[in-house]
């Protein structure tokens, strides 16, 4: 087999794997800021109960997304030296920051935050979960910042063949990057509130104890998903005329995308140059099941005495659309990364250019080694969630006091005096 097909199809496999627990991590943490807001601010017992629920879920999902994304680091310095060697200046300084933010300050705060429990002021607690939100923004921003750097190179100067960093203000006003950081974060956002939607629909049909915060959570995801679904839609559009602009080949029209090739050939040699058929067909399935999605509002007026969850049909509908952000969103980064190809840098450097040269047998076992321990922790993850999910809210590990697991044993008998 081609060591460059198996490349494709292992960085393809680990960066999809990967996003989808990115996804739910940046979904689920911005609802839960605003759970544990309202708790702060009406003092009800449900919002706390929502927020030890729901944040013991999120954190079974970013625990289990950080060793997804421990592999996909190791993967990316195996495979694209060649990529490493010409960016790694460039490509390097938001790759850094990403690491600084997600795996000191954004661990830190969420350390602090899930032992703060009875132990700091609430409104210190509070600022701590807005903390983990704000650095897990972060961090999504640098690793975006850096994609779209492969999109469009620029604030950069070329030397003996080695990209080195000129001008950071040129990658955060790059137009790769300015519409893609709110479609891809309006994703996260709705994402995360299609599984609250879904989860609580599921337990809802199980008849699972405390109906309250099932039904408030419903109403949340469902209200999440209407509200996200317009920006959502509204930045993915954005990017077709940005885009566009500065990768003819895949949104620009006939006369630049063949000004494009004819550059190209002359430059590199002849080759296709043009994006896979596969790409535009990603994009389209996406865009439809953004629209699909956008419907959630249909389902709001049937929280009107409770419609929604008599029926009972509606319940099923909401679970059954559960996978579809998921679904959409790996079709998304199809799009985006098979409609740069054969670019693994737009315009300079070749994905034949920047694989690690590597036998064919030794790419077949990475391969199949990376992508069996991704679906295992991928599926290791949802059964962990689902099964901590049908257990209910009765009592969350998060959050509980010491009086939560002791109680005192009146049968005991009392010590004996000491003679």
């Amino acid at each position: 087999m081609d060591p460059l097909l198996l490349a494709r199809l292992q960085f393809a496999t680990t960066t999809s794997i990967h996003f989808l627990f990115v996804l739910v991590t940046l979904g689920l943490i911005t609802l839960l800021v605003y759970l544990q807001t309202a708790w702060f601010v009406t003092k009800k017992p449900v919002y706390e109960r929502m927020v030890r629920f729901w944040g013991t879920l999120y954190l079974i999902n970013y625990v289990l997304g950080i060793a997804t994304g421990l592999v996909m680091e190791f993967q990316f310095g195996l495979n694209w030296s060649g990529l490493s060697h010409y960016v790694g200046n460039v490509f390097g300084a938001p790759i850094a920051m990403e690491t600084l933010v997600a795996f000191f300050l954004e661990s830190t705060f969420l350390g602090m935050w899930i032992f703060g429990w009875h132990r700091l002021r609430r409104g210190v607690h509070l600022l701590l979960l807005y903390g983990v939100a704000v650095t897990a923004y972060a961090s999504a921003f640098f690793i975006m910042v850096a994609n779209s750097w492969l999109q469009n190179p620029v604030g950069y100067e070329e030397r003996g063949g080695i990209a080195y960093l000129t001008d950071f203000g040129a990658l955060v006003t790059n137009p790769t990057f300015t519409m893609a950081i709110g479609h891809v974060l309006s994703a996260a956002l709705l994402t995360g509130g299609m599984v609250m939607a879904g989860i609580s629909a599921w337990l809802l049909l199980r008849r699972t104890p405390d109906y309250e915060l099932l039904r408030k959570s419903l109403l949340v995801g469902l209200v999440t998903v209407t509200i996200a679904g317009v920006p959502l839609l509204g930045f993915g559009f954005a990017q077709f005329p940005a885009v566009g602009s500065v990768q003819p080949a895949k949104y620009g029209d006939e006369i630049a995308r063949s000004e494009a090739v004819a550059d190209w050939t002359a430059r590199f040699g002849p080759g296709d140059y043009l994006p896979p058929v596969w790409s535009s067909a990603a994009l389209g399935f996406m865009i439809l099941i953004g629209f699909a999605l956008v419907w959630a509002f249909v389902f709001l007026p049937l929280f009107y005495r409770d419609t929604i969850i008599k029926l009972k049909f509606p319940l099923v509908l909401v679970v059954l659309a559960t996978p579809f952000p998921f679904v959409a969103a790996i079709l998304g980064w199809l799009a985006r990364e098979g409609g740069r190809q054969p670019w693994a840098v737009y315009g300079l450097l070749r994905v034949e250019d920047a694989v690690t040269p590597m036998p064919a047998g030794v790419m077949l076992a990475s391969l199949l080694g990376f992508t069996a321990l991704l679906l295992g922790l991928a599926v290791a993850n949802w059964t962990l969630i689902l099964r901590r999910a049908a257990k209910g809210a009765g009592d969350p590990a998060l959050g509980r006091t010491l009086a939560d697991v002791t109680e005192p044993d009146e049968a005991a008998p009392e010590p004996a005096l000491a003679r």
